[in-house]
């Protein structure tokens, strides 16, 4: 089954940019070391040799990870709708605190310290196909979270 992952146009970007690094330059540097420690002969006690091999799994499979979520990549763009989906921007307040805003994107992209949360979130899952006036509760690992939505852009 296909899983869709949401990407901005900043974060497919991001993704590219990353993949043709790790395809190129990455790669290439890892053949070399591989290469290096073959030539010092017994593979068997080699640390140089098992970390390569270690370090080229893993870039393996990081660049099979960009190419599934490029290949499922879903779009985000500026819509201006009335309900919550993903790239809305939302500004929503619990009682007595201050109102915060959150940019809605996909899981890839969430950094919720710099107010990027995914929709696969509990709050971001609360906040889907809501609007402004709407008082949503989450249902968090800490707990249930009560907020009203003042602003959907």
């Amino acid at each position: 089954m296909s899983h869709q992952t949401f990407l901005t146009p900043e974060g497919e970007a991001k993704l590219q940019a990353e993949l043709a690094e790790l395809t190129g330059s990455r790669r290439e540097d890892l053949a070399q070391r591989l290469r290096s420690a073959i030539q010092m002969g017994d593979l068997s006690e080699n640390a140089d040799y098992h970390k390569a091999k270690e370090d080229q799994a893993f870039l393996e499979g990081r660049i099979q990870e960009i190419e599934a979520a490029l290949r499922t990549a879903v779009l985000i763009e500026d819509k201006h709708s009335d309900y919550v989906t993903v790239g809305s921007h939302v500004t929503i307040q619990e009682d007595g605190s201050d109102p915060e805003t959150f940019y809605l994107v996909g899981a890839k992209e969430a950094d919720p310290r710099n107010g990027r949360i995914s929709n696969e979130s509990p709050i971001g899952t609360a906040l889907m196909t809501h609007k402004a006036g709407d008082t949503v509760i989450a249902e968090t690992p800490g707990g249930k979270l009560k907020f009203k939505i003042l602003k959907v852009e």
